[in-house]
């Protein structure tokens, strides 16, 4: 029926762009197009709809302002906001993702993208609203809905892994094979007494989720510099440095200052730390030996070791052999001598994993 239909609304001040949108998405949803972010906001009053398609570029308020004005109103900031931007606005992309837009689609779009990117949104609106509908009953459930709520978040998290890894175009299942890696070094880490104030409390399983959102920072980063199969300029590994930060502030708007969540505080170091390197060199805060958190040094192999033995866009996988080499190269220098020792030795473990 009509009625049970997903309201999308669609603004934009061009008429081709709006008879495109409404065409690709009018058979699995109600589409409601608007000429202007004025006209928006006065058909916001009698509509609320599940997501806002919102150009950038139009007369009298552009999508930046719009936005903010949206943001602003209790009864419209939690409505999720994906950007419609030209080729020639890449340098703005950036500053819609800060003031709150959840992704960006360029124009001219295809109508498959758009209809992906839009079903994908929607799941992990509908997810996230499931979870904290749970959260707000927690203190009454019991232990089996305490497993019902850590299968949705998993769920949550491997459908914005699936979405990180479309746009960054890897070939494997990057979240999934560092999950299983990490698992590896821990557990070595573990029996080899490392740290044993902090490793000895550690859940493995637990660290072992946490970590699938290392990476998730880099929802944020261009297509056209995530999937660029050859070197990246120096601008553009500026750019891609930036994933970290987006990935800390993604986490931070999670924990919303409410309650100490070790699942929250350890994807956070993960995130922040997976790319500092043990002699400083590393991004973003160049720190250098133990003060990187050895959660963070745990990460960067078994990051760096996917990322060898994976095919990607700039580059044909390594040999498993060829990366166990590379990763001993790099003691002392890229990661943790201790470490890399102990991946020495669990590398035939690695080896040994079929993948996914």
């Amino acid at each position: 029926m009509e009625s049970s239909r997903k309201l999308i609304m669609l603004v934009d001040d061009n008429r081709t762009n709006l008879l495109t949108g409404k065409t690709a998405l009018s058979e699995d949803y109600t589409v409601l197009t608007v000429s202007s972010a004025p006209k928006m906001l006065e058909a916001l009053a009698w509509r609320r709809p599940e997501l806002i398609l919102l150009d950038v570029d139009m007369p009298e308020v552009n999508g930046f302002e719009a936005i903010k004005v949206l943001k602003d109103r209790p009864e419209t900031r939690d409505i999720p906001v994906i950007f419609l931007t030209a080729m020639n606005e890449s340098a703005n992309e950036l500053e819609g993702l800060r003031l709150g837009a959840i992704d960006y689609i360029i124009k001219p779009f295809s109508p498959p993208l758009l209809r992906q990117r839009v079903a994908l949104h929607l799941l992990l609106e509908n997810q996230k609203r499931e979870l904290r509908d749970y959260n707000d009953n927690l203190q009454g459930m019991v232990e089996a809905k305490t497993k019902t709520i850590l299968k949705l978040q998993n769920k949550i998290l491997a459908a914005m892994a699936e979405m990180v890894e479309g746009r960054d175009g890897a070939t494997g299942d990057h979240i999934t094979n560092t999950q299983r890696y990490l698992k590896c070094l821990l557990s070595a880490v573990i029996k080899a007494g490392i740290q044993p104030e902090e490793s000895g409390g550690w859940d493995v399983e637990l660290l072992a989720q946490s970590s699938q959102l290392h990476d998730v920072g880099k929802i944020s980063i261009r297509d056209s510099v995530l999937k660029k199969p050859g070197k990246l300029t120096e601008e553009e590994f500026a750019e891609m440095k930036e994933h970290v930060r987006f990935g800390i502030g993604f986490i931070e708007r999670l924990e919303d200052g409410e309650e100490d969540s070790r699942f929250l505080r350890y994807a956070k170091i993960f995130a922040a730390f997976h790319h500092e390197k043990w002699d400083g060199s590393g991004y973003p805060h160049g720190l250098s030996g133990e003060n990187i958190p050895l959660l963070g040094r745990m990460m960067a192999i078994a990051d760096v070791y996917d990322a060898l033995t994976s095919e990607r866009p700039y580059k044909k996988a390594f040999s498993h052999e060829e990366a166990i080499g590379i990763i001993v190269k790099g003691k002392g220098t890229h990661f943790d001598p201790a470490l890399a020792g102990l991946f020495e030795e669990a590398a035939e473990k690695f080896r040994r994993e079929p993948r996914p």
